[in-house]
């Protein structure tokens, strides 16, 4: 049982907030994260991402995990460890929802296809992109574009991997969060806050795990062919051992099951290790810090590195999938192309925001009017302007 104690000293705390972009007066019974959780969950970009792909289109069966799915189970894992480490929970679920809002349909295929189009147009990030969708493509409120969330979440949502700006930083800032931070500073160059950085781990808990069922329930691998990679092989076999003839259903649940908690208790025990040794006194001591505060302990890195190269080899890249990214890119490109030559094909209301053809106003109207689609409608969408026997609207 995990004590209900007041937040760690290096935990952002609601009334210590940075504030928002744009001054509101504060809620009388929700925190500015508690607000911060319910203003993602109400928007539209959060909705879409019930029909956005995670692995498999959404068509392909419809117990696979989607967008709106995994963020759910990132969130519930970002939680548990915030509660056990005495972080604030409702920061870590608001970035837990929040960082998938900038994926474009169709998953990577169709975010890799994004950033091919856009690449004479300063590219594209789906992280830079979601930061376009709460600070201005949704437009809900009277008196602001975006959703004006506080600091601490649009620092999560941006630099929720690591610093942006760093010696060891290789590739460019996106040219979106660079327009962003020219009016409002998200401090690039330091690290996210801890709850930042749960959230960034509990995704990966979140798609490696999951990934291992959703692979197995489409027959991409088996169980037998896990037998090698470290952790997760041994897992299974031990469940095996316990409970013999459980059934291959319920083998495959209770092992990723037990395969998240013992991530999650790796983690919390590495990260109590690095609080013991840092001693971190505030939030904004754990941005200078210089490393991660959050993080697995070596054995368990390279556990998931097995993990990854297993998944990428044996999953991702099987031909099933690639037949299915391989349509998902020609079908983005088509719609690209398309829009941006011909840009009086766009919605009135999208067309509003273009200025003639192929120029870099119109790229960025039409690289957001695709990243907001979802798989359902990009294929609708891409068979209207396509198909001659199809109906325009």
């Amino acid at each position: 049982m995990v004590d209900a104690e007041p937040f760690a000293p290096w935990a952002c705390r609601p009334e210590q907030s940075r504030g928002r972009l744009y001054s509101e007066p504060e809620s009388r019974i929700r925190s500015c994260f508690q607000r911060d959780r319910d203003r993602i969950i109400h928007s539209a970009a959060f909705r879409r991402l019930e029909y956005k792909t995670q692995v498999f289109v959404n068509h392909e069966g419809e117990f696979f995990r989607t967008r709106l799915t995994h963020s759910l189970e990132v969130s519930q894992i970002a939680r548990s460890i915030c509660r056990a480490l005495h972080l604030n929970e409702d920061l870590a679920e608001a970035l837990a929802l929040a960082h998938d809002l900038g994926h474009p349909p169709f998953g990577h295929a169709g975010e890799d296809a994004l950033k091919e189009m856009m690449e004479p147009w300063g590219g594209f990030d789906h992280n830079a992109q979601s930061l376009r969708v709460i600070t201005s493509l949704e437009q809900r409120y009277a008196e602001f574009d975006g959703l004006n969330l506080t600091w601490e979440t649009l620092e999560g949502v941006v630099k929720h991997n690591g610093p942006l700006v760093h010696v060891s930083t290789v590739d460019p800032v996106p040219a979106a969060i660079v327009e962003y931070v020219a009016m409002h500073d998200l401090e690039l160059d330091t690290h996210a806050s801890a709850e930042a950085q749960v959230a960034s781990l509990a995704d990966d808990i979140a798609y490696n795990n999951h990934d291992i069922d959703d692979g197995l329930r489409a027959g991409l691998f088996t169980i037998d062919d896990l037998a090698e990679v470290p952790l997760v092989g041994p897992m299974f076999a031990h469940v095996a051992q316990c409970y013999p003839g459980i059934g291959t259903s319920r083998l495959v649940h209770e092992s990723v099951r037990r395969l998240i908690g013992h991530m999650v208790d790796d983690l919390i025990a590495e990260t109590r290790r690095r609080v013991a040794t840092l001693a971190p006194a505030t939030a904004d001591d754990v941005r200078r810090a210089g490393r991660a505060l959050i993080a697995f302990s070596e054995a368990m890195q390279e556990n998931d590195r097995a993990l990854k190269a297993f998944l990428r080899d044996r999953m991702y890249r099987h031909y099933r999938l690639n037949r299915m990214t391989s349509k998902a890119r020609r079908l983005v490109k088509d719609l690209f192309q398309l829009f941006v030559n011909e840009p009086e094909c766009l919605p009135t209301e999208w067309q509003r925001g273009t200025s003639g053809r192929a120029t870099l106003r119109t790229a960025r109207a039409v690289a957001d009017y695709i990243a907001g689609m979802t798989d359902r409608f990009a294929a609708d969408e891409h068979r209207r302007l396509f198909d001659v026997q199809s109906r325009s609207s």
